[in-house]
């Protein structure tokens, strides 16, 4: 069989690392098959790609923002034209189900087209001065080469919330995505490269951690993204300090679905599964944990025990399966040692629990969907991100214990209540810390026109989405212009009436 090799884009150039090292991406539902090899790059490689970028930026900068946006318009074109391909690409090196990866390409397209509007939307503000003939404005002002760094679990849509409104603005980009899932970002690329986006505007490099610490602490590098775990994201934080960068973070999650007495419990269940089960409980806004009010705990949990046991669990390029394998080895290690876990400390492993090995799960990282009863929300399974298909259920006596329930760990990204009364709704909309939150559906489903984030350590203040991603790739710039033809001095020549 021809071993397919894909390699670094920088400068406009497809090109091999210096390194001469490959590695190579597999698909995690069958470890068989082999996607293709692709470039170890080193430091020296990012440290071209920065050069590259620096180099395009200031005519990039210069192209007004309508015709860069043209650009992307294109772009989001040609990936709708071929969403079916990218989308069974990004099953066989990630995982999840077709229905999951065409949802991923559609959100890059989503997102490459709303951004691509705000090429004529990149509002300031005009605002009356104070003084007699002088007019006062705001723009926005692109930064410079902006480093990007994506997770695997999102291997399109993620670099579309980070790239696409980092070009409407004018910058320039060095891209480094997972090594689990390289062949999505090339396809990104590619389509880029095809719009018309220039030589050294977008540039891609695929590699480990070296690379990713170089693109955090190089001087060149004004702008940095991640997405990823909260460990890591410290480190890039701490890296990029020394030359105070600006920098957005966009970390873990441990979030939380409260059900009342009052709610829908079969929406409750179905929402429930999505939430948990969704991309095999790998997602940052994954609904791992749910506090379910007593006076309904016995019958949801029989409930969403049975929904789960029936979900099929298989290659995701099969359209009858339900939930695919978890992305690596490592990580069906990390969810083995978190079923252990939760089982030292006492909870009730009411299904799964179990690694699935034999037959079509040979060659492949699959694991049972696994849930937890009689959970104690102190429990490490009740506070520790998994990611994995692990969900820990907790009883609750009143609205109030469960949002204090759903606020009490580290992270602060989605929460989510299932309640007929509107009341609880509010309350709870208004108590718990989260940056996203939703009434009667699950903590999953984001759309690309409002702000994405969240607090505490998910992430640092900064938001992806929506015109708010605007703010993470520009600075303002305030500006007054004074045709009175003599000297006014703000604050102290003001006139008296």
């Amino acid at each position: 069989m021809l071993r397919m090799t894909f390699r670094n884009y920088i400068g406009g150039r497809w090109a091999d690392s210096v390194s001469g090292k490959l590695f190579e991406n597999r698909n995690p539902a069958d470890r068989t098959d082999l996607i293709g090899v692709f470039q170890e790059s080193t430091p020296a490689d990012a440290a071209d790609a920065i050069a590259a970028a620096g180099r395009a930026y200031p005519s990039w900068r210069q192209v007004p923002a309508p015709r860069r946006a043209e650009i992307l318009f294109r772009a989001a074109q040609l990936i709708a034209e071929r969403k079916e391909d990218f989308a069974r690409d990004m099953t066989r090196e990630m995982g999840k189900v077709l229905d999951e990866t065409r949802g991923d390409v559609q959100e890059a397209i989503d997102m490459t087209y709303f951004m691509a509007g705000e090429g004529r939307r990149l509002y300031g503000q005009t605002v009356p001065s104070e003084l007699p003939n002088k007019f006062a404005m705001s723009v926005r002002q692109p930064i410079g080469v902006c480093a990007v760094i994506t997770p695997w679990n999102f291997p399109m849509a993620i670099p579309s919330w980070k790239i696409i409104p980092a070009l409407v603005c004018g910058n320039t980009v060095v891209f480094k995505p997972a090594t689990l899932t390289p062949l999505s970002a090339v396809n990104f690329v590619k389509v880029l490269e095809e719009a018309g986006v220039p030589p050294g505007v977008v540039n891609l490099v695929t590699g480990g951690s070296e690379v990713g610490t170089l693109l955090s602490t190089h001087q060149d590098v004004s702008v940095v993204s991640f997405t990823g775990s909260t460990a890591v994201g410290r480190l890039v934080n701490q890296n990029a300090a020394d030359s105070f960068k600006k920098v957005h973070l966009e970390m873990g999650g441990k979030n939380v679905i409260m059900i009342m007495d009052d709610a829908q419990l079969e929406l409750a269940v179905e929402g429930c599964l999505w939430g948990g089960f969704g991309t095999s409980g790998q997602r940052c806004t994954a609904a791992s944990r749910v506090v379910v009010h007593e006076k309904v705990y016995d019958r949801f949990v029989t409930e969403l025990v049975g929904r789960a046991k029936a979900l099929r669990v298989g290659d995701g390029l099969d359209p009858s399966i339900q939930m695919g394998p978890v992305v690596s080895e490592a990580q069906l290690a990390t969810v083995a040692q978190y079923v252990e876990i939760g089982c030292k400390e006492g909870a009730t492993l009411l299904t799964g629990g179990h690694q699935l090995r034999d037959g079509a799960y040979a060659s492949g990282f699959f694991h049972e969907p696994t849930i937890f009863g009689d959970v104690s929300p102190t429990m490490r399974i009740a506070q520790e991100e998994i990611f994995g298909p692990v969900v820990a259920v907790m009883r609750s006596h009143s609205l109030e214990e469960a949002i204090a329930i759903g606020n009490n760990v580290s992270y602060g990204l989605s929460a989510s209540i299932y309640t007929r009364d509107v009341n609880k709704a509010f309350t709870a909309m208004r108590d718990l810390y989260t940056g996203i939150f939703y009434v009667n559906a699950p903590t999953i489903g984001a759309e690309v026109h409002l702000p994405f984030g969240g607090t505490k350590a998910t992430g640092n203040g900064h938001r992806e989405a929506g015109t708010a991603a605007l703010d993470v790739f520009s600075e303002w710039k305030s500006v007054y212009v004074d045709f009175s033809g003599r000297l006014q001095r703000a604050q102290i020549d003001t006139q008296e009436l």
